[in-house]
This record gives structure tokens, sequence and C-alpha cells, in this order.
């Protein structure tokens, strides 16, 4: 039998072979993520990872992955949402018609555009928390009324281009704050033309921060005797997560260096990850979606928590109907067609489960840049569209099927 292994803090370690059993969707996410990049890599002569489609990389992405973050709280708390796409979209072409149409400034579109999009989700909430009417039939009809109003409000017709500080929000870029003497020396010394010291100075801190933080929970659960994961494997994940980091950021420096967009993304990363792992109200997301009766005898408002977690999900709707106009730098009304789906399959592949209960932030973010990276990889390599559909929906299935699988296996 395999034995769990004492250490001297008090704490406990499983041994690998166990620790691989119980976190083998974690540490299989990302296996199939840097295997896939390595893949396409290699098949590409290395344009994968070349710093200008690093960058085009994450902005093509940036608007799912924001979705994503709420996509991942609604699945947790049992339900499902299928209307993000077209409230994207929406949201763009309210912006557009405010921005070009109405000539207001793009401060209080942008305030206007989150409150609308908070609303919708709002009302969404109240239909599934209150009414207890389906989820899946509550955004179904959402989809359809906000594709409708789209086409309304821009009458079938594109509107824009947009004011260059509005186009900023998805095709800016931070600008270096250190002097040109020390970049251009860096350049030198990298043998590349410019380089943005700030872009590789934030990735070195971040991958240090992440490192110090893993080091800290582990002293932590060793003093509290909480079971924790072979060293091996931390030193491993950590590495990996440091060096793609740094790696990334030194990408960035020697394009045009970070977008504002991963800004964005990185600071709401930062505190949905603290919120549903760190907080009260996360537990209780989670005890919602694990048990809902079981929770409401607990005391948990549940009624309350689903309401706040579709008008969470309408917030960050518009946050990415704004970062996708902005790109594109017009609102059309096909904008956010079948992107729910993508949503979607990004956090059920980040290890979402289909009944709730389970997931995590940093998993839905994984699992859209592994999207992202085969989308990316396919288009390079000139695989038409139907073939990516077709490969996108069994690596979907795949995902889904074992999760089931899983859980047989645990019952």
């Amino acid at each position: 039998m395999e034995q769990t292994a004492t250490s001297q803090g008090g704490g406990t370690t499983q041994s690998i072979g166990a620790y691989l059993r119980s976190n083998l969707r974690e540490y299989g996410l990302l296996i199939a993520l840097i295997g896939i990049m390595v893949f396409f890599q290699i098949v590409t002569d290395g344009t994968l990872l070349r710093a200008v489609n690093i960058t085009n990389l994450l902005l093509q992405n940036s608007y799912i992955i924001i979705m994503a973050l709420g996509m991942l709280i609604v699945i947790v708390s049992g339900n499902i949402d299928l209307s993000v796409g077209s409230v994207m979209g929406f949201i763009g072409a309210l912006a557009a018609v405010m921005i070009v149409n109405w000539g207001m400034g793009v401060l209080i579109t942008m305030l206007a555009c989150l409150v609308v999009g908070g609303m919708i989700g709002a009302a969404q909430g109240y239909f599934v928390a209150y009414w207890k009417i389906p989820s899946f039939i509550v955004t179904l009809a959402g989809m359809l009324v906000f594709r409708g109003c789209s086409l309304w409000l821009l009458e079938g017709q594109s509107v824009g281009p947009f004011p260059r500080e509005f186009q900023m929000i998805a095709n800016g870029f931070v600008p270096d704050v250190f002097p040109e003497g020390l970049g251009a020396g860096l350049a030198t010394l990298f043998a590349e033309r410019q380089f943005n010291v700030l872009a590789l100075l934030t990735g070195l801190v971040a991958a240090a921060v992440i490192v110090w933080m893993g080091m800290r929970q582990r002293a932590r659960n060793k003093a509290y005797g909480i079971e924790d994961e072979p060293r091996a494997f931390f030193v491993t994940r950590n590495a990996i997560v440091a060096v793609a980091l740094v790696f990334i950021c030194y990408k960035l420096a020697t394009f045009r260096g970070l977008p504002n967009v991963l800004i964005t993304m990185g600071v709401l990363t930062i505190i949905y990850a603290f919120i549903t792992e760190k907080t009260t109200l996360g537990r209780r997301v989670y005890a919602l979606g694990g048990n809902e009766k079981a929770a409401k005898l607990s005391g948990i408002r549940t009624e309350r928590l689903t309401f706040l977690a579709f008008t969470n999900m309408g917030v960050l709707a518009a946050v990415a109907g704004l970062v996708f106009a902005a790109r594109l730098n017009t609102a059309t009304p096909k904008a956010g067609f079948a992107l729910e789906l993508d949503v979607i399959a990004a956090v059920f592949i980040g290890g979402a489960s289909m009944s709730g209960g389970v997931g995590k932030i940093v998993g839905a973010v994984v699992g859209a840049f592994l999207m992202g990276v085969l989308n990316n990889g396919m288009s390079i390599m000139g695989i038409g569209i139907d073939y990516q559909q077709v490969i996108k929906g069994l690596v979907l299935l795949a995902a889904v099927f074992f999760d089931v699988y899983n859980k047989s296996k645990q019952s």
C-alpha cells in the first residue's frame, strides 16, 4: 500500500502516485497546454511563440478570458448562461451608438455600458433565483432577445470607427517608464531591435510573487498539519509557471510591451481568484453548487447568491463587449455570435464540473488559453474552419468525459 509521509513540520505529504490520481485533472490540463504549444511551435516553424503572435494571442482571447471568469462562478453555482455572447455584442453596439452616433464621452459611455450589463445580468438572475426558472431557459431567451436588440440598435449596419482613446482599451500598450537608454542597452544585450524594460520587470516580479506565495502556503500547510503535494511536484509546477511568465513577458518586451488588456485580465483574475478561494462569499458559492438544499439549511441565502452570480456575469460580459468593440474598432450586428460556446467550453476544459460545486479561476483561464492556442495554431497551419470546429468539439467532449469518468471511479 502507498503510504503518506509525515514532514518534520508536522504536515503530511501524499505519495506521488496518490497525489497524481487525486489531482490528475489539474496536472493533465497543464501538461496538455504545454504539449499543444510545443506541437504547434514545431509544426509552425516557431511562429506560435513569436512576439507578435503572442501579443495577438492575448488580444484575441482577452474577451473570452474575461467572460470565463464570470461563467466559472455561474457554473460553480450550478447554473449556466447562454446569453453572454449576445449580451457582449449588444453592449458593443450600445457603446458604438453612444460614442459615434450620439457623440457622448468615452468614460460616461463605459460606465453606462457596465451598468446596463449589470442590469441585464440582474434581470436574468432574478428569474432564475426567485422564480426558479431553469437558467438554461432564461439565458436561452436572453440570447435571442439581445441578439435581436443588437440588430435593432445598429439597424443592421456596422457602426464605427471609435475615437483613439476608446481603441486604447484593447489595442493600447503600457508605456515603458524606464529610461530609453536602459531599454536600448538591453536590446543590444539580447540582440533585439527594441526592448521594453517594464514588461520584463513585470514578468520577473510576478514570477517571484507566485513562487513566494506558494512557499508561504506550503509552510502554512506544514504548520497546521494539512496534507500537501510532494516536493517534486511543488518545485516543478512553480518552476514551469515562473519560467512561462518570464518568457512571455520577455517576448512582449521585444515587441511593444504589455498590452492594456493584459493588465485588465491579470487584475480581474487575481480579484476573482481571491474571492473564490479566500473569502466566505466564494466558499458559499461552492456550497451552493455542491448541494443547494444543504446550503440553504445551513443559513446561506442561496437566492441572493444566484442573483449576484448572474449580475456579475452581466458586468463581465459588458467589459468583454467594450474590449471586443475596441479591438475591432467597430460594432457589428453579428458581434459575439456563438462566443458563449467558447466561453463555456473554456470553463469545462479548465476543470469545472457540469453538476456545479467544482472549478477554479486559474483552471478557467488555462482552459481559455488552451482553446486560444488551438485556434491560433490551427489557423497558422491553414486548417479550415470546419476541421477546427470538429477538433474543438472533440476536445470539449474529452474534457467532459474525463470529468464523468473521474466521478464514476470515486463513487
